[in-house]
């Protein structure tokens, strides 16, 4: 039997001595100091966070690793074990939207957020050497690895230079600040909208639970995930299919979403079945009144989705999430049972099929990760993150991960894919420096 590709974190030293090694070989010194950023994998609870919803993301072992020391002229300069190419040099006064356009952006706009929203001066510049094994076009939130690593090292620098500033990651709500900064430093510097769930799961992330994120205020509740105990794992598998959120497609139904929601009169979309994890209404009951508004001549623009087809991206919106408040729900009622993963693993499954013919965000690779995991056992299984691509998630009984994974492996290889990456997902610890 062919072997697996699995895709194992570093071991912590090591990374810390690679990316120190790599900074000192590119800019000739020591850097002073060293941050790291973990990924994550949303476990449900898909493209509701930029609607106001209820995700539950868990942060991944794998994470980005920056080496930093301060300049004072005003230099940004950049380097990275992955890239391949030259070190990339900006003013930092220079970093503004539209003028940065390569991956850089997801580095150099995070101190030109951090200062935009009043959370950093002048940027004096800096080295900075990036190491990562958090896998890139997974859909497994790199980008927000690498900002949040970035955010803690600016911080840091800010807070090493001025003895009155406090340092805004030792607290939580100073993360929630951070993850702010780098929000805004994906939108409006890299421009790649997101809704800020990658950035508040890496900022804030804690060890062994899965955090729900409230995205209407970014308020978090940890919700302990010991899947080990329960004799399960959640298996990630890369379908290594191209993952793109910058060809439009997550931008036209971000925007279909928010102008349903002003056709609604609401901030968000989520709000017309729950206030927070309080179940208000109900899917065919919103539904109903946005065929009334239709009706009513209530709609003007959609962006590029017809009222019809609207209607489709509703029903995932507001499924979704009452999914992940039945989610919440299932862990508040007590230990975990057998039928509590049961349960879970048919949120899950839901999920998928929500996301697939709804919203309309899978592709072939995903699709069939899906079917042939739970074919081979699985409780449940689904896409995560943003999709086109990317990852799926399966709850599976530890002792038969790698059945599943070799069933997942040779579906892919009689259809022609890509050969599928593997990686074995628990809860760790948010963004830190390496000491």
């Amino acid at each position: 039997m062919t072997e697996l590709v699995w895709k194992t974190a570093k071991e912590t030293g090591a990374h810390v001595a690679r990316v120190r090694q790599a900074f000192t070989d590119e800019f000739g010194v020591e850097p002073a100091r060293v941050f790291s950023a973990p990924g994550r994998v949303n476990l449900i609870g898909e493209h509701i966070d930029y609607n106001g919803g209820i995700v539950m993301p868990l942060a991944l072992p794998h994470r980005t690793f920056v080496a930093i020391s301060p300049r004072t002229d005003g230099v940004l300069r950049v380097t990275s074990t992955q890239d391949g190419s030259e070190t990339t040099e900006i003013a930092a006064d220079a970093v503004a939207p539209g003028a940065v356009d390569s991956w850089i952006a997801y580095v150099v706009g995070v101190p030109w957020a951090m200062r935009e929203l009043g959370l950093l001066g002048e940027v004096a510049g800096a080295d900075i050497a990036v190491d990562s094994d958090v896998p890139l076009g997974a859909g497994l939130s790199s980008s927000a690895a690498l900002e949040c690593s970035v955010a803690l090292a600016f911080d840091a620098l800010a807070s090493e230079n001025d003895s009155d500033r406090e340092l805004l990651a030792a607290t939580d709500d100073g993360r929630k600040q951070l993850a702010t900064a780098c929000i805004k430093a994906e939108n409006d510097i890299a421009g790649a909208n997101t809704g800020g769930m990658d950035q508040s799961i890496s900022l804030r992330a804690s060890q062994g639970s899965v955090l729900t994120i409230d995205c209407r205020d970014f308020a978090t509740t940890k919700v302990p995930l010991d899947l080990a105990a329960a004799g399960l794992s959640l298996l990630v598998i890369d379908t290594r299919a191209p993952h793109q959120l910058n060809d439009g497609q997550y931008a036209k139904r971000r925007a279909g979403c928010d102008a349903m929601a002003d056709a609604f009169g609401e901030e968000f979309l989520s709000s017309l079945v729950t206030d927070g994890t309080e179940i208000t209404g109900d899917v065919g009951g919103a539904v109903d009144r946005w065929r009334e508004i239709v009706s009513a001549g209530g709609v003007e623009v959609l962006g590029e989705y017809t009222v019809e087809t609207a209607e489709a991206l509703l029903r995932h919106v507001l499924s979704e999430q009452l999914r992940v408040v039945e989610t919440i729900k299932l862990f508040e009622a007590g230990e975990p049972t057998a039928s509590t993963w049961s349960k879970l693993g048919e949120l899950l499954t839901a999920s998928h099929a929500s996301l697939r013919d709804d919203y309309q965000v899978t592709c072939p690779e995903l699709d069939v990760t899906v079917d042939v995991a739970l074919d081979a056992g699985a409780l449940g299984a689904r896409m995560t993150g943003g999709g086109f691509g990317g990852s799926a998630i399966a709850l599976v009984r530890a002792d038969e991960q790698d059945a599943v994974a070799h069933a997942v492996r040779e579906a892919f290889a009689s259809r022609g894919f890509n050969e599928p990456h593997f990686l074995s997902a628990t809860p760790e610890e948010s963004a830190r420096e390496e000491r």
